[in-house]
């Protein structure tokens, strides 16, 4: 029989769980990732001298969020059809 320290904890670990769960899914920490590819992509192309830098990075920008557009719908597909 589990003790109440041992019940709070098993809560207190919960809510992290959950709480981590929450950030990675969220759309904030999309943006915030896209945003720092962006501004990378940006200062590597201007590094290199490349034409366009500014509308360049948008190419691994936009590339990264249609892949956590798409990553939801491929998750609970794999969910669906992998082999226990």
């Amino acid at each position: 029989m589990a003790t109440r320290s041992e019940i709070k904890k098993i809560k207190e670990r919960n809510a992290r769980v959950e709480a981590d769960k929450a950030w990675e899914t969220s759309w904030m920490r999309r943006l915030l990732i896209a945003a720092v590819t962006y501004v990378l992509a940006s200062l590597l192309l201007v590094w290199i001298k490349a034409d366009r830098p500014f509308l360049a990075a948008l190419v691994p920008t936009l590339g990264y969020i249609l892949s956590t557009l798409t990553l939801p719908f491929a998750k609970k597909w794999w969910l669906q059809n992998r082999r226990e």
